[in-house]
């Protein structure tokens, strides 16, 4: 009897595989209180790779996603001028404008190029629709009403600093809940895997995609298989 695969037990959903949310700072979402607030401090959340700013909008705090360039003393507003840091619906925002932290449906508080140094281009308006240019080149087509704040969220440099030891990668991956270390499937014994236990690559990796979870590993109903000649 074989070992179960990981896919199975992460989907289980059992502690190894669940991010420590009772560590993490914010949800870092919109929520118009009032119109301008000041960036009373930026501060690191162990949940994300990008720092967080605190806004103070008098009535209440907001956490914040910190784009690039932005410093504790600067002004944020809901609407108003196209700055950095500013929060504006996409139909107000010029063509040719980065905007990061942009909302999929108007009032869900933030869900896309979230990531650090991830940001969005706007393209065009076309009537109620914003047509935005993505890093991977693909073309999303938002609604007008949807929230975007202007710039780059920061932090884009992260990954340029090399951990060193093989702790320091184990404890950065443990604070976002992340399985570490991971050993590829053909390295594996083959009682641990299905793809395990090969002394050459002349197995078939590809399986069905009406398989059993445990079934479903290697190239999962491919369009195709082999080189491109």
């Amino acid at each position: 009897m074989g070992k179960r695969l990981r896919q199975q037990r992460r989907g289980k959903g059992s502690l190894v595989y669940q991010a420590p949310s009772h560590r993490f700072l914010t949800e870092a979402r919109y929520k118009v209180v009032a119109q301008e607030g000041t960036v009373v401090d930026i501060v690191h959340d162990p949940s994300r790779y990008s720092p967080v700013m605190v806004v103070d909008f008098g009535v209440e705090k907001q956490y914040l996603l910190a784009p690039s360039g932005i410093k504790t003393g600067d002004k944020i507003s809901y609407g108003g001028d196209v700055k950095l840091g500013n929060i504006l619906e996409l139909g107000e925002i010029p063509e040719g404008t980065k905007v990061c932290n942009i909302e999929l449906n108007p009032g869900d508080g933030g869900k896309l190029c979230r990531a650090p140094g991830t940001f969005a281009t706007v393209l065009g308006h076309e009537g109620d629709k914003t047509l935005l240019a993505l890093r991977s080149k693909f073309i999303k087509t938002l609604s007008n009403k949807c929230k975007a704040m202007i710039g780059v969220i920061s932090g884009s440099g992260h990954r340029e600093r090399p951990f060193m030891k093989a702790g320091n990668r184990y404890y950065a991956m443990k604070a976002k809940g992340r399985y570490y270390p991971i050993v590829s499937a053909s390295s594996k014994s083959a009682v641990y895997h299905p793809l395990g236990g090969q002394t050459s690559p002349g197995r078939p990796r590809t399986v069905s995609r009406h398989m059993p979870p445990g079934k479903k590993v290697g190239s999962i109903s491919p369009r195709r298989t082999g080189k491109k000649k």
